[in-house]
């Protein structure tokens, strides 16, 4: 019998802790975002922003003479998802050019003469041009869209099946289909602002959470000045970070900077300028430092690795993960690191990508410095 009774006492001690412990977590709105909101957020971003497909690749035709054949190639190539005509080419001298504009991915240039040298005994040939930069969707653009031009050359000319039609691949900045052309921009990306944003953010809210940070700014020099002198060393250190980065990625994995150097160096600069102002504003948030590298590890990871398009092309994303996608800084400065670096062009190229950075680095700046004034005079 007094077993019995102990152990229904116990069940009712257990039943009114756990009854507590459920108050205490409906309590915690944070504790109940990480629990409900981040598999939503997962379960999106790896169902949709992961995805081997090809979507929405933009091609370009050479086509000197607009005759039958393009037009239905053309239509051919836009009836699906996978590819979308955007421009027809009069000169092989205008394919570098959209490349390096980035109007087209991807180039389709049947020989001259093609439909008269058909039924030659030389045959004819169609070469597939693309960005090889991305290895993984450079492979895949050039299997689907020879399949559809295989298709439908033999709907077309069914007798020229048995002599075959020739294609030649040419992979533009990346003929050896290195696939460190393709990681090492998207792992500068990341750590950069995965470090920079971790530094910064820990560090103030460490003086915040013993109390010294008050101390700092009771002094007579304006609070403004304290925090960005708090930034300045670790903007020293980001920079020699970088330079590590950049070494080893020349030397080690054998990636040319064949841009301008200057440029990119002036961008991955504005870069540490973004990241660290960044930790400054999760720095606002957070009040302890476990916060902070929750905030600027695991919250920041998730979309520079699948938003980006560190991995995956953020073209193959549904329309509104490509508009996230436009808020995080990485995705802008691992597209510019791309083009200075592998695809060989200069400043006038990633100026679009330069302004962009300098804007959320001006927003970011004001927005942390704003509240940091607010929450700790």
């Amino acid at each position: 019998m007094k077993n019995v009774m102990g152990t229904g006492k116990t069940l009712s001690t257990c039943r009114a802790f756990v009854k507590k412990e459920f108050f205490h977590i409906l309590r915690d709105r944070r504790t109940l975002l990480i629990l409900l909101g981040m598999p939503v957020v997962q379960i999106t971003l790896f169902g949709f922003a992961i995805s081997t497909e090809v979507k929405n690749i933009k091609v370009a035709i050479l086509a000197p003479v607009h005759d039958e054949m393009t037009r239905q190639l053309a239509e051919r190539m836009d009836a699906g998802d996978c590819f979308s005509v955007v421009q027809m080419l009069s000169s092989p001298a205008e394919i570098d050019g959209v490349f390096r504009r980035g109007t087209a991915d991807f180039v389709i240039s049947p020989s001259p003469r093609f439909e008269d040298r058909l039924f030659s005994e030389e045959g004819s040939q169609i070469q597939l041009i693309t960005d090889a930069t991305e290895t993984n969707t450079a492979t895949a653009v050039v299997t689907y869209s020879s399949g559809i031009i295989r298709d439908f050359l033999a709907e077309k000319f069914p007798e020229a099946a048995p002599r075959g039609i020739q294609p030649v691949l040419r992979m533009l900045y990346n003929p050896q289909m290195k696939s460190a052309y393709a990681f090492v921009p998207g792992v500068m990306g990341l750590i950069m602002i995965l470090i920079c944003a971790m530094m910064t953010s820990i560090s103030i809210v460490r003086e915040k959470e013993t109390g010294t940070m008050e101390v700092l700014l009771a002094s007579p020099v304006r609070p403004v000045y304290i925090i960005l002198s708090k930034m300045a060393p670790y903007f020293v250190l980001s920079c020699i970070s970088f330079s590590l980065i950049l070494v080893l990625s020349v030397y080690l994995l054998g990636i040319p900077v064949a841009g301008s150097f200057p440029a990119l160096c002036a961008l991955s600069l504005l870069y540490i300028t973004v990241s660290l102002s960044l930790g400054l504003l999760i720095s606002t948030v957070a009040n302890t430092q476990v916060t902070a590298m929750l905030a600027s590890g695991m919250v920041l990871m998730m979309p520079v690795v699948f938003l980006s398009g560190m991995i995956f092309p953020c073209e193959s994303m549904p329309d509104i993960l490509q508009w996230l996608s436009c808020i995080v800084p990485a995705r802008w400065y691992i597209a510019a690191v791309k083009k200075l670096m592998i695809e060989g062009l200069s400043f006038p190229f990633v100026m679009k990508e330069f302004l962009i950075l300098s804007a959320m680095a001006l927003l970011l700046i004001g927005v942390s410095l704003k509240k940091f004034k607010y929450r700790l005079e």
